[in-house]
């Protein structure tokens, strides 16, 4: 399709054709449905509040994307047309510019007719293409699950507006225009677009400072998800609303005069709350609708910031103010570019009443957000760079964007953004005085990653204002947080994940915690590897191998020693690759090792210098062991290889061991190494044959606990009215200590019999 710029007059009249057959198709459907916006409406609408507009692009614009949808129909038989035209239209009540709508009317040309990007550049200029490609990639996207495709288009979204932000203010006003006709979708699409946008785009239009979008997108959804529970809300505050007018009306009033007499022009608007945010709040404190004492609030505008603050002065003085519900957003914004002053006191009636008291200009950035700047009045730069100087909404998004980098799936990042976009925000400082803004609820983890990702890996301690606290403390306003490091700490402990409120932190949790288990994975694989060179008797060099790293399908040393590691591949695949005359030594049969006397040669038996050194579960080697009986120093091991899981240590006498003869490329030669000066405890299994009368548990245990024994589990087991069969897990030095609580065990009268376990 190309129709090029057509003679203006032309175009004019089939614009006015196009609207009057949609007029008349639109008035022989019942009910009536209000008429199409023509094409002057438009114009006169951004003229209203932008005289110096281009008429031109605006019309041409207008009957390109009727042209280009031609007979194209909605759900509800309305022309498709009638759809980016509201879109347009929801846009010049936020008073933006040209491009932006511009953008709106074509921004379905692309993915529904057959329209280009390039057509687009050439007939309206690249700027506005690239919002149109923009606003077209966000509905190219086709998902397994209806979770990943949410996350995905949430990515995808993100994306683009990092490019330029008008692509979200189309993409809302396209949400709120769809979500007002969704009447004539199929209940199950219009659940799921609900779910959608109340979990995406209305918190996310508020993130932006978009209130009054992010009301009317929540209202609209909960009229779909849950019409019983909306519809007794609404009559509820009708009823209210209504037995209530007078008051309303005298508190209006008397504000008004009470601020006059004191030489302040106000506007003094009442109204209440939106069914959406009523029912959240009765859910949330389980509370019924009576017990609401905030559904009326007053908005107070006044004309400068001195004002602001004489206002707040003169209501304090006039009437008794509630304690602990003052907040002053001036002085430290919300994260969405809102300030105001708000205020509840015991006013006439002895009603409470909330007062939002701002300036004009606050109350406009109030309403209309992220949009309020993107209308840029000097006309110097794009909307986006004047965004970066002036708005912190949009600075949150590109901290979300970065996000992105950090998650290893759509599903993570989805939810890491759905709890930034629900919490309200908590206002704490670090001990210079930069103030760091936080989700409700959030703790000192969180902190420390707000300050950097440096600070939060190396964190072991906290000061909030000046006394010591757990890391985990939820923060409130106000705190002085001073988070202690160490640089022995490289790696933060991965059940801080689950701890963590941010996705900034828990991302970063996450990616550190891979890091250091691969980190882990490689190191193992690097002694693995070392080891056989050694007893191979043939040189080990990093160079060497990195020349090999074709060979091995690999792109770094780190990744061939993590695959080794993990058991991904062999040592001996690695020496093939260096030396391609290596031949593999010969190793002795595993069948031979289990079982076998102390006497036997064994892969326990190598050499101290060629076997892997074990320190236990907290060295820096991915280190288990059995699962049925564990091992500990001072018994003879041996290591097996798990693809995935590093090595899991069994004592030579282990029975499991017989599953593993076929394999002996997974054998490890490994040998102990503890510290003498930093004992560590290590697992292992005891079945204990105990007498059936009263204390005779006790008793076991008692002697466990005098000989420094720390019990993990007890399993029991009656197998005669005589006899209890325990199964203990214990954790002890090493193979002295335990012998030592067996013995003693066997000295009590109530245990018949103890016998160690080896799984």
């Amino acid at each position: 399709m190309a129709i090029g710029r057509q003679n203006h007059h032309q175009m004019q009249a089939a614009a006015d054709v196009g609207v009057a057959q949609a007029d008349a198709s639109a008035a022989a459907k019942k009910p009536a449905r209000p008429k199409m916006m023509r094409q002057y409406d438009l114009v006169d609408r951004v003229r209203a509040y932008n005289p110096n507009t281009d008429e031109d692009l605006l019309n041409r614009a207008y009957v390109y994307a009727m042209m280009a949808h031609g007979e194209q129909k909605r759900a509800s038989g309305d022309p498709y047309f009638s759809h980016p035209l509201e879109v347009a239209a929801i846009l010049t009540s936020l008073k933006l510019d040209d491009a932006t709508i511009v953008a709106a009317l074509l921004h379905d040309t692309i993915e529904d007719t057959e329209s280009t990007r390039a057509e687009i550049d050439q007939i309206f200029g690249k700027e506005i293409g690239a919002l149109v490609d923009g606003l077209t990639k966000l509905k190219r996207l086709e998902l397994v699950s209806r979770e990943a495709k949410q996350a995905e288009n949430l990515r995808k979204l993100l994306l683009a507006i990092a490019d330029d932000v008008r692509v979200l203010l189309v993409k809302l006003a396209d949400r709120l225009h769809n979500m007002r006709t969704m009447e004539f979708m199929p209940p199950a699409s219009r659940r799921r677009i609900a779910e959608e946008t109340l979990d995406i785009y209305a918190p996310l239009a508020g993130r932006m400072g978009m209130q009054k979008m992010r009301e009317e997108l929540e209202d609209l959804s909960f009229r779909v998800l849950d019409p019983d529970a909306h519809l007794v809300v609404e009559q509820r505050l009708d009823a209210l609303e209504e037995r209530n007018r007078n008051l309303i009306g005298e508190i209006e009033s008397q504000l008004v005069a009470k601020l006059a007499k004191n030489g302040i022009t106000a506007q003094v608007k009442g109204r209440r709350k939106q069914p959406f945010s009523i029912w959240v709040k009765m859910e949330r404190k389980s509370i019924g609708f009576e017990q609401l004492s905030d559904i009326f609030g007053f908005r107070v505008v006044v004309k400068s910031l001195e004002e602001v603050y004489r206002t707040v002065g003169i209501v304090h003085t006039t009437w008794p103010v509630v304690p602990g519900r003052f907040k002053d957003y001036i002085s430290t914004p919300k994260q969405n570019d809102y300030r105001s002053i708000h205020t509840t006191v015991i006013g006439p009636g002895k009603q409470r009443v909330e007062l939002q008291i701002r300036t004009e200009e606050m109350d406009r950035v109030n309403e209309f957000g992220i949009a309020a700047h993107a209308f840029y009045k000097d006309g110097i730069g794009s909307p986006t760079e004047m965004l970066n100087r002036e708005s912190n909404a949009f600075a949150w998004l590109r901290h979300t964007i970065e996000v992105l980098s950090e998650s290893s799936n759509p599903e993570e990042f989805l939810e890491h953004t759905k709890m930034e976009l629900f919490h309200d925000q908590v206002f704490c400082f670090t001990p210079k005085g930069k103030l760091i803004a936080l989700p409700r609820h959030a703790n000192v983890i969180d902190f420390a990653y707000a300050v950097h990702t440096d600070v939060g890996n190396s964190a072991v301690g906290c000061k909030i204002n000046g006394k010591f606290a757990p890391l985990s403390s939820e923060l409130e306003n106000g705190d002085q947080v001073e988070v202690l490091t160490s640089q022995a700490q490289s790696a933060p402990p991965s059940a801080w994940e689950a701890l963590a409120v941010t996705g900034k932190a828990r991302a970063a949790i996450r990616r550190a915690t891979r890091a250091a288990v691969r980190d882990q994975y490689a190191g193992l694989g690097r002694r693995i590897v070392e080891r056989l060179f050694m007893r191979a008797k043939i040189v080990y060099a990093d160079d060497k191998l990195k020349g090999a790293l074709p060979r091995l399908a690999r792109s770094s040393i780190d990744d061939v020693m993590a695959a080794v590691g993990r058991g991904e591949m062999k040592a001996s695949d690695v020496a093939r690759a260096m030396y391609p005359d290596y031949k593999e030594e010969a190793r002795i049969a595993a069948k031979k090792v289990v079982g076998s006397a102390p006497k036997t040669k064994t892969p326990a038996d190598s050499k101290a210098s060629t076997a892997i050194p074990i320190r236990g579960i907290n060295s820096d080697l991915p280190v288990k062991f059995a699962p049925n009986g564990g091992a500990v120093p001072g018994d003879r091991i041996v290591g097996i290889v798990t693809a995935g899981e590093g090595i899991t240590i069994y004592p030579i006498q282990s029975p499991a061991l017989k599953d593993f003869e076929e394999e002996p490329e997974r054998w490890l030669d490994v040998r102990w190494d503890i510290e003498e000066m930093a004992p560590q405890r290590f697992p292992a299994r005891l079945h204990v044959q105990n007498v059936n009368e009263p204390g005779s548990l006790a008793q076991v245990a008692g002697v466990i606990a005098e000989h420094d024994g720390n019990i993990d589990n007890i399993s029991m087991s009656r197998r005669s009215p005589d006899f209890t069969d325990l199964t203990i897990d214990l954790e002890v030095y090493d193979l002295k200590h335990l012998n030592a609580i067996i013995s003693q065990l066997r000295a009590k009268a109530v245990v018949a019999s103890v016998e160690r376990v080896n799984g």
